[in-house]
């Protein structure tokens, strides 16, 4: 583990389900990061979900209590780069999880995700806890 991490949304709900491995290695981080991808990720599921009022509550605390990065130019770069890069090997991925790992390029940070398809992509450090 490099310390600086980003959290994709299956890690943000691990969280919030007090997975005691989860809270345990993200104690020992140096830095961590959520792209406003996984907060977009996260008010959505809160909106579809039995407890709405409450979920949506939870998500802007979190939001508000964690450092968000935003995509830049430099992120649009990235997921061009890494989708032409999937599907030159026939390799798609969920459109979010590609911008979430452009994120994670740019700041040259690790993806901290219970997702396999992260692995597919070159030059990127993941962590599934």
């Amino acid at each position: 583990m490099n310390g600086r991490l980003l959290l994709d949304t299956t890690s943000v709900i691990a969280l919030f389900a007090q997975d005691p491995g989860v809270q345990e290695r993200l104690a020992q981080a140096t830095e961590v990061f959520v792209p406003t991808v996984v907060l977009g990720e996260l008010y959505y599921g809160a909106r579809k979900s039995a407890r709405v009022e409450a979920n949506l509550a939870r998500s802007a605390e979190f939001a508000t209590s964690n450092a968000v990065l935003v995509c830049t130019l430099e992120t649009a770069r990235q997921y061009g780069e890494i989708k032409h890069a999937l599907q030159a090997q026939g390799r798609p991925l969920p459109e979010n999880d590609i911008w979430i790992a452009a994120v994670a390029r740019q700041y040259g940070l690790t993806v901290v995700s219970r997702d396999e398809h992260f692995n597919q992509i070159d030059g990127l450090v993941v962590e599934k806890w």
